[in-house]
């Protein structure tokens, strides 16, 4: 098996395409994706950045919230966390097309898995 390889990180902002524009602008990063609800994805063409556009009404602070590795098997490296004593990592919801799985570390820290990488599964083959 391959070593699981650092893809992404996320933050949540108050102003996703402000931050993006700020990115973009000042570190040359492509913006390679937009959500509906204003969640901003860019990329130096090897790690990814997702700002995710904070809601009014929800709980979720802004700052840090995430990271993702892509992995070549997750059913293998779930039995190895869980084996290691955390949960085993769970199903993202449909909606969200780049991760297919959170995990948790033994101090809370959430991060993703992903089998197909961190664009969307229509860009991902080609990438």
């Amino acid at each position: 098996m391959t070593r699981p390889k650092l893809r992404h990180v996320a933050f949540v902002v108050r102003d996703a395409a402000k931050m993006a524009e700020f990115y973009r602008q000042q570190l040359d990063m492509d913006l390679f994706h937009v959500d509906p609800d204003g969640s901003h994805f860019l990329t130096d063409g090897y790690i990814n950045l997702a700002l995710i556009q904070h809601q009014l009404d929800s709980e979720t602070p802004t700052g840090f919230n995430h990271f993702g590795f892509t992995v070549e098997s997750v059913p293998t490296v779930a039995d190895r966390m869980v084996a290691a004593g955390v949960p085993r990592p769970v199903t993202r919801p449909t909606d969200r097309p780049f991760a297919e799985y959170r995990a948790i570390d033994p101090e809370g820290n959430w991060f993703d898995l992903s089998e197909h990488g961190f664009l969307p599964p229509d860009r991902a083959a080609t990438s």
